[in-house]
């Protein structure tokens, strides 16, 4: 039952509203404020400094979502809305491009989904989702390929343009066939796509193939399917999943 007190709030309107509406986004989950408990392993500067992910849930956000939930790390959330704090000045000295996704670590701003899975992979080691460094070939390969060509011609043949023949030579991809055949002889019969364990560039481009499948922007291949399958319900990857359904259902990007 509700009280109506003669006092004055304690703090700003606008404060509490922000406060009661993390309370309710994480009521029910292991975490505080969508602060999660930090594995032991995970220690050192990088742990001391505020981790900030800005998103929406309709975004590319859950694929750093999904790679900080592998991480284990403590961090902090703050959803912006398409079209109105998105494009508002003090997001817009973070990134310029008023886009989503993008993280602030300590004094650190990286923007770039493809750039903040690497960051991140660096920043916290321990998490193990990034080879040494003498074995990182494959690694840098498959996540750059993914952010480089998968993505522009996904997303050029999503909306039913293809470049002619004549004018694939201007585009960095090429072909939407070529990059596709491609990309499937990347994932055959491959678990994971830069060796023989689980990184980052598994989060990038498992989430590209995820996502064209499921909504009809990548055939529908055996190679993609068997990879996407072995990596879609990953612990991580299904908390990310249930925070942003909350974000959503909570319309947590709405002003106070």
């Amino acid at each position: 039952m509700a009280e109506i007190l003669n006092d004055a709030p304690p703090q700003r309107r606008q404060t509490l509203l922000k406060q009661w509406r993390q309370s309710m986004l994480t009521g029910t989950d292991s975490m505080l404020a969508y602060r999660r408990r930090a594995s032991n392993e995970v220690k050192g500067e990088a742990m001391a400094k505020e981790l900030i992910f800005y998103t929406n849930p309709q975004s590319r956000g859950m694929i750093v979502h999904w790679m900080l939930e592998e991480i284990g790390v403590p961090y902090s959330i703050e959803v912006r809305e398409y079209g109105t704090s998105i494009k508002a000045p003090e997001y817009l000295a973070i990134n310029p491009m008023g886009k989503v996704p993008a993280i602030k670590h300590g004094d650190t701003v990286v923007t770039e989904t493809a750039a903040i899975c690497a960051y991140l992979a660096d920043a916290f080691p321990e998490a193990g989702l990034a080879p040494t460094p003498a074995e990182r070939g494959e690694y840098y390969r498959w996540l750059f390929f993914a952010a480089g060509c998968v993505e522009a011609a996904m997303g050029n043949h999503a909306v039913g343009w293809d470049p002619t023949p004549e004018m694939q030579g201007r585009f960095g991809y090429g072909s939407y066939a070529t990059v596709i055949d491609t990309l499937a002889k990347a994932v055959a019969d491959r678990r994971y796509i830069a060796g023989e364990k689980f990184t980052a560039a598994d989060i990038y481009v498992g989430s590209m193939i995820g996502f064209g499948l499921r909504f009809g922007a990548l055939e529908k291949r055996p190679e993609f399917e068997a990879y996407w399958s072995g990596l879609e319900n990953r612990p991580a990857r299904l908390r990310a999943g249930a925070q942003v359904e909350k974000l959503a259902s909570k319309r947590a990007w709405e002003p106070a």
